[in-house]
């Protein structure tokens, strides 16, 4: 019997950054909350097939950190999920996926770095929520320094495989 499992490249919100975040999601995503940080994800699953070229690609880096700018908490999923939507210019974040994705034959596609507070698998947002979490202060800009790879096995938690410097 073969497991399910699931491999990304993520981007974990420091502790000092991330505190108000995380109260969110313990409290109205307490599912998620307990199966991983708050994070913004740099590459999914099906971008990580040659994972020695992106090792290698990776330990090229010397960027030292990015930064990416967040704009405004928005529904998703027909309304069931929130996340905090990354404004539409972020060049530090979009560059580092273009440096670590490079040389493997296939198109980057663009993808909006973003923070899921519900995810709508496991919660559901209400109008009187949404209203809640617009109250709480979300922070505009976040500094990375580290790139995850990130596994989960079926549905439990995400564990930390390996951390690389940016």
């Amino acid at each position: 019997m073969s497991l399910n499992v699931r491999r990304q490249l993520t981007l974990f919100i420091d502790d000092q950054q991330s505190q108000d975040i995380e109260d969110i999601r313990k409290r109205y995503n307490p599912v998620q909350f307990r199966l991983i940080r708050s994070h913004v994800t740099l590459c999914r699953e099906h971008e990580l097939e040659n994972f020695d070229q992106i090792k290698e690609n990776i330990k090229s880096l010397h960027l030292g950190s990015i930064v990416i700018h967040l704009d405004r908490v928005v529904r998703f999923s027909d309304g069931k999920g929130v996340m905090i939507a990354a404004d539409e210019s972020n060049p530090g974040y979009h560059h580092l996926r273009q440096l670590v994705l490079k040389n493997l034959g296939f198109e980057i596609k663009f993808l909006q770095p973003h923070i899921t507070l519900m995810h709508p698998r496991n919660s559901m947002c209400t109008d009187e929520i949404f209203g809640e979490i617009n109250k709480i202060n979300i922070p505009e800009t976040l500094f990375f320094t580290e790139i995850s790879l990130i596994e989960q096995e079926e549905d439990n938690e995400w564990k930390i495989i390996q951390t690389f410097k940016i």
